[in-house]
């Protein structure tokens, strides 16, 4: 197994990396040297979180104090990678204990992260001396890669790369990979993914990754893939458009957690469901008023076409649902609602079985990785009515993540276990350990919730 970015086995240069919070140091500061002491006391260092001080020496560097707040939360350590000097060596002093030395590594590798694709950083990270388990090395990797997807432009992250990713997956741990694209989705009733992509010049399509023993509990992973956003003949306007390379991020998230599963052998069947399309506006471009037929059979007047994730995910659902898993998960960047009420960092989480919803809060909590759940409040479905259909894809202002969350429960079949996750996949500015651009949100608490849901 390859190491991660920003871990090394060579110790030949490390040097010492002394990991305090504030109640440690002052323990640890009374048994430096005198000189050490003065030193750090004239920078007034306490080890706050988010703080580093370097040591001198006789021969220039000695070591390093690194302050931290939380030990539970990996992002307590992400700042080291780049507030330690460029290539620098470390090794932890003293001892850790498990849960530390382990989000130790998961801040330093989410840390290390800089999107490398066009351009080169301007510098590298600073490098742990340690070897990361197969499960924290995946999880690192499972988080960098929805960054990866989600930073890299549409023309280069469009539905077929998309499907590349998926394929990928299956190369490296096996199963099938069946896509249905252009018109056969119509010939295979996915209307409204159809609809959505069919102004497009790259063709709209539902990527179908089947993994696993066939008499394991089923797991279906829904994610919406809009490659690009541009509202469609709601256009949206210019700064509202700016940033839609990332509204595929519901399918980086789907994607990266199915890896996850996969690669550390979850005991799930698992079925991935990513419908991939790119929202144009073009002659044959879905106009609002259209009413489509949905696979579940539920008319739907479109009454705003920028309303279009629900409409890509609706389809999905229903055919995760004909096959009646265990648990069906949808991740989605769907609604600008849920940001005004939770912000960037706080992922939207709705779900029908309170069992299911629970156990994502408590990994949430317990991985420092959060979710807040929020209310399928039925009676606001009379914002969705439609004077000519079943209902409307969209309506009114009010509650707009809740009534986004109640269209795509109309699509899960009776009794169905099922939560949705209405994420911004995004950070609108570089804080340490989260550099301005894609993010993973709640995917290493999704991790966690599905080890202990399956048995991990």
């Amino acid at each position: 197994m390859s190491l991660p970015n920003g871990f090394t086995t060579d110790s030949t240069y490390a040097l010492p990396l002394h990991v305090l919070d504030r109640d440690g140091f002052a323990t640890w500061n009374a048994q430096q040297p005198a000189a050490v002491q003065a030193w750090l006391k004239s920078q007034q260092f306490s080890a706050a979180p988010g703080s580093v001080a370097l040591l001198p020496g006789d021969s220039g560097l000695a070591g390093a104090v690194l302050g931290v707040g939380d030990r539970a939360d990996a992002y307590a350590y992400a700042h080291a990678p780049f507030a330690l000097p460029a290539g620098s060596v470390w090794k932890v002093a003293g001892e850790l204990d498990e849960t530390s030395a382990t989000n130790l590594q998961l801040g330093w590798g989410l840390g290390s992260y800089r999107f490398a694709r066009y351009r080169k950083p301007a510098r590298v990270p600073a490098q742990l001396l340690a070897s990361p388990s197969s499960e924290v090395a995946d999880v690192i990797a499972a988080c960098l890669r929805v960054r990866d997807w989600v930073n890299t432009p549409t023309e280069d992250m469009g539905p077929q790369q998309l499907e590349d990713a998926a394929r990928a997956l299956v190369n490296a741990h096996g199963g099938e990979l069946e896509v249905i694209a252009g018109d056969e989705l119509l010939e295979q009733n996915f209307p409204t993914i159809h609809a959505v992509g069919r102004a497009s010049h790259r063709a709209p399509r539902l990527i179908a990754l089947r993994w696993g023993k066939a008499d394991a509990l089923h797991l279906a992973l829904v994610g919406k893939g809009v490659c690009f956003d541009t509202g469609g003949l709601d256009l949206k306007p210019a700064d509202g458009m700016r940033n839609m390379k990332k509204d595929m991020g519901g399918a980086a998230h789907a994607l990266a957690l199915a890896g996850l599963v996969m690669a550390q052998q979850l005991p799930v069947r698992l079925t991935l469901l990513i419908a991939a399309v790119e929202n144009a506006v073009g002659p044959d471009a879905f106009r609002p008023g259209e009413v489509i037929t949905t696979r579940k059979g539920i008319t739907v007047e479109i009454d705003n076409t920028d309303a279009e994730g629900r409409l890509v995910l609706c389809d999905a659902l229903a055919y995760a649902s004909e096959q009646q898993p265990e648990t069906i998960i949808d991740f989605a960047t769907l609604t600008g609602a849920a940001r005004v009420a939770l912000g960037p960092d706080l992922p939207a989480l709705f779900a029908n079985n309170d069992t299911l919803a629970q156990q994502w809060l408590d990994a949430g909590d317990a991985t420092r990785d959060p979710v807040w759940r929020m209310p399928l409040w039925r009676p606001y479905l009379r914002y969705l009515n439609s004077g000519i259909a079943d209902m409307a894809n969209a309506g009114s202002r009010m509650a707009g993540s809740v009534t986004a969350a109640l269209y795509l429960e109309r699509f899960i079949g009776e009794g169905q276990t099922w939560a949705h996750l209405d994420v911004y996949a995004w950070n609108d500015s570089d804080r340490p350990g989260r550099p301005a651009g894609g993010e993973a949100l709640a995917l290493r608490s999704a991790w966690a919730m599905l080890k202990a849901r399956y048995g991990g």
